[in-house]
């Protein structure tokens, strides 16, 4: 007969503190214990004894007692602490490369960006450059008393989970070993696609406190679209960000919606990318060219010509439209998840031309009898991938709290 395993008491109660902590960032409403207990089936004493932890270790703090009737016992809600423990978040894009600190209440305890065109960028100066902006922050993080649960890096290119950079083509960076770095050692740093990282930030509760709604829930199934200067993508299913089997699925900005369109860096022709990619709707548009494309500035001409009437622009913006339409009908069909959240530049869309993307989606899916479509712009955040970023390293901490509290 197999041995039986022991249970580890330890891993128990971290398994426990794990649920409550995710039950309370996923709530918009104050829990109290008993409330607590009766969300996720723990005893009420067992709930008594990791809400103490919890607080101890200013974690969670309580709030105002309710009264809720004249015979009944106040009831205390318990909330979520700030100050005690921190997530960080990297970012290095085409535009640039920063910061974000991220407490878990959700508070932005500190952040830094420097604007720089990165194209063809010097890895070992931006890491460098990194390193020592993160060495003054951690240590003014430490003065104040917190403890740095994890570190997130968004890239805009294919990294492995061993920290492998294959290829990132608007960087011009190839077979860099992320490991290489100081930055990347010392914080333990967690790599990962820049458009993953953008579609965990949109998911309520993933590891920061939830204050609204949100546009889907905790548990949403959704495909998330980031717009820049290139196009990428991640796939969200039951809250869980898809990775395929070697961590690299979701690159639809790479979706052949003309094979003998323009040539993409990538080496293929016709990608949505060359069509609806940031730079090149400014570039085609005739507002500016080469690395002025690519400027916040130069984004803002284009939307504002497009309010304003300007013909060349609408064509560019309804051939870019049509573009992204026809990858979002390939994606939804390959899928099956009918919900598509616009992040970056194509975020600003306003309702109507949401409207009339949704409607010729709906228009040519194959499910389109059964399957309703929705297409949402994603939060007005500035920087979605370097929130999620941090939000991933705060999940460190939520799946292993012990790990960071004095019991």
């Amino acid at each position: 007969m197999a041995k039986l395993k022991r249970i580890n008491q330890n891993d128990l109660r971290n398994h426990n503190l794990s649920v409550v902590l995710e039950t309370m960032l996923r709530t918009t409403t104050p829990f109290s214990r008993a409330d607590l207990a009766k969300e996720t089936g723990l005893t009420k004493a067992t709930m008594s004894l990791l809400v103490s932890l919890l607080i101890d270790n200013h974690i969670v703090r309580e709030g105002v007692p309710i009264v809720q009737s004249v015979f009944g016992r106040p009831s205390t809600p318990l909330l979520i602490a700030g100050g005690a423990v921190c997530g960080i978040g990297i970012q290095i894009n085409t535009d640039g490369y920063g910061y974000i600190v991220l407490d878990l209440d959700g508070f932005v305890i500190a952040e830094r960006w420097v604007d720089e065109d990165l194209h063809d960028a010097d890895a070992d100066a931006i890491f460098n450059d990194l390193d020592r902006l993160l060495r003054a922050q951690e240590e003014t993080l430490r003065e104040h008393g917190y403890a740095i649960t994890g570190t997130g890096l968004a890239l805009p290119g294919l990294v492995t989970e061993e920290g492998h950079l294959i290829v990132a083509r608007n960087l011009g960076w190839e077979d860099v070993d992320l490991n290489q770095y100081d930055l990347i050692r010392r914080l333990d740093v967690i790599a990962g696609n820049e458009s993953n990282m953008a579609a965990v930030a949109q998911l309520p509760g993933y590891a920061t406190q939830r204050v609204d709604e949100g546009i889907v829930g905790p548990n949403g199934s959704f495909i998330y679209i980031s717009t820049d200067i290139g196009i990428g993508g991640a796939l969200v299913r039951s809250g869980t960000v898809v990775r395929g089997d070697h961590g690299f699925a979701g690159e639809v900005g790479h979706v052949s919606v003309q094979m003998d369109g323009p040539l993409c860096r990538c080496g293929r022709r016709g990608c949505v990318e060359m069509y609806a990619g940031r730079r090149a709707i400014v570039e085609d548009a005739d507002i500016a060219h080469g690395a002025d494309a690519a400027s916040q500035r130069s984004l803002d001409e284009f939307f504002r010509r497009a309010e304003e009437g300007d013909a060349r622009t609408l064509e560019v913006m309804d051939r870019a439209m049509r573009a992204l339409e026809s990858m979002i009908v390939s994606v939804i069909n390959a899928t099956d998840i009918g919900t598509v959240i616009l992040g970056g530049a194509w975020a600003r869309l306003d309702g109507v031309h949401i409207r009339l993307m949704e409607r010729r989606v709906q228009e040519r899916i194959l499910a389109r009898d059964v399957v309703h479509v929705r297409i949402m712009c994603a939060r007005t955040d500035t920087r979605p991938a370097l929130i999620g970023a941090a939000i991933c390293g705060l999940r460190k901490f939520i799946d292993a709290p012990l790990s960071y509290i004095d019991e």
